[in-house]
């Protein structure tokens, strides 16, 4: 039997079949990122009340993500493995919510579902991360979490896409019918759910896992059990790494700038560009169909950028690295106020997509390296923790702040953001990455140094 301890060293195809999984996932985040505001707008919600209602998504990654990876810790099946039994039922309720949510008829119902999506994209996407962290040597953990990044960046700029192709190539209908949803986001939910479903198989049919070193003795010490697991998880906030509470308040402050993206990107160019607010206008549609083509471009931006970030980690630091592209991140959004050319709105996006693909991997990254291995699960879902509750404190509070201090601009809201993300970059100064010396080596020499 393998010693989990002894990991031995992924060819390039093994590291794509364990990964592949994300590209799957990224159509799911991709839609519901892109695509959530303007379907809420659609079914009649005010532009005040969309974080509210986006709430649903950082609550389900609060309630999920911390117990999934804790369970799936205390998980293994002689032939599913550890972490593959978690990739498989996600899926299966993740693609069914996809094709679920299009066909919303009331804004409750949407809402409803948007819950039931998250939490089974979360079912799925955690047990990925701590993937990662079982099956890997720290040499190559940095390396593994940038193929996550590359797939997450490819399957967003297809999905990102997918509105535009259906009604500006296919001519399928933009236009909102009797309030319904445009057949365009239909179809692209559509598309989005057998995509998910097809990429996770793929991955938990050709990637194979560690058993524990010691079958018997994981038996005996593990704890299952829903109660058991609170119990750990909040007990966990005691006993967190250095590393990991510094880390907190730098994802902090970049889960609100993104949140705040994800949330108004669309109202703003809609207002800010296109000049209307009406939902059910033509105009207001194809801004949701350009933001979809603006998300592509950071998202493929990420995919390019996740395998040039760990060349420059190696030859400074991955704190630095992610500091810098925090700050070129923030700035970028922070320019979109100041764009009112459809085209000239690509390149901000450049910047935010070179701060996503750091976002996906060097906060891991450096994670990882501070962690206990048996532990890997739990504390990437307590990770999860510090990107779920700024989405919950903004969901609460940039209605009110846009409504109240920015006159119903939603572009103020998404400047706002980028200059939270800018100190989010700030902050990363003051992390203490465990091993920095040994993970600035080359690859192979890294391994040596161990």
């Amino acid at each position: 039997m393998q010693s989990p301890s002894i990991k031995p060293r992924l060819s390039f195809w093994q590291l794509w079949n364990m990964s592949f999984g994300f590209f799957g996932i990224q159509f799911g985040f991709a839609l519901q990122n892109t695509n959530t505001s303007r379907i809420f707008a659609t079914l009649g919600a005010g532009a005040d009340d969309l974080p509210l209602f986006w709430l649903a998504a950082p609550v389900t990654g609060l309630l999920v993500q911390p117990i999934i990876g804790y369970l799936s810790d205390n998980t293994w099946h002689p032939r599913w493995g550890r972490r593959r039994p978690f990739f498989f039922v996600g899926a299966v309720l993740a693609s069914l919510a996809l094709f679920l949510m299009p066909n919303s008829s009331a804004l409750w119902m949407a809402i409803a579902v948007l819950w039931l999506m998250d939490a089974a994209i979360n079912v799925s996407m955690e047990p990925f991360r701590a993937f990662v962290g079982d099956k890997l040597d720290s040499s190559q953990q940095t390396t593994g979490f940038a193929m996550q990044t590359f797939f997450i960046g490819c399957g967003a700029v297809i999905a990102s896409l997918l509105p535009y192709l259906f009604a500006d190539v296919l001519g399928v209908s933009n236009v909102p019918v009797n309030g319904a949803i445009p057949d365009s986001v239909r179809y692209s939910f559509y598309a989005g759910g057998a995509a998910y479903f097809l990429a996770v198989m793929w991955t938990v049919l050709t990637a194979n896992e560690i058993p524990p070193e010691n079958l018997e003795a994981f038996r005996a010490e593990r704890k299952p059990g829903l109660k058991h697991a609170i119990v750990e998880i909040l007990g966990g906030f005691m006993s967190m790494p250095k590393t990991m509470v510094q880390l907190a308040f730098v994802q902090f402050f970049t889960w609100v700038a993104l949140f705040a993206m994800w949330i108004y990107t669309t109202n703003a160019v809609a207002d800010n560009v296109f000049g209307t607010a009406d939902a059910q206008s033509a105009a207001f549609q194809e801004a949701g169909n350009w933001v979809g083509i603006m998300f592509a471009v950071y998202n493929g931006v990420s995919a390019l950028a996740a395998f040039i970030l760990p060349v420059f980690a190696r030859a400074t630091s991955r704190k630095f690295v992610h500091m810098v592209c925090l700050v070129i991140g923030g700035a970028s959004l922070m320019s979109i106020m100041l764009i009112h050319n459809l085209n000239l709105l690509m390149l901000p996006m450049i910047g935010v997509g070179i701060a996503w693909a750091s976002i996906l991997t060097m906060p891991y990254a450096i994670l990882a390296g501070a962690l206990p291995a048996k532990r890997m699960g739990f504390y990437m879902g307590v990770f999860n923790f510090f990107i779920v509750i700024p989405q919950i404190l903004s969901g609460l509070l940039l209605g009110f702040v846009t409504k109240h201090f920015f006159a119903g601009h939603t572009v103020s809201t998404v400047a706002l953001g980028g200059a939270s993300m800018v100190l989010a970059g700030v902050l990363t100064l003051f992390v203490h990455e465990h091993g920095a010396k040994r993970a600035a080596l080359p690859d192979g020499a890294a391994k040596q140094a161990s």
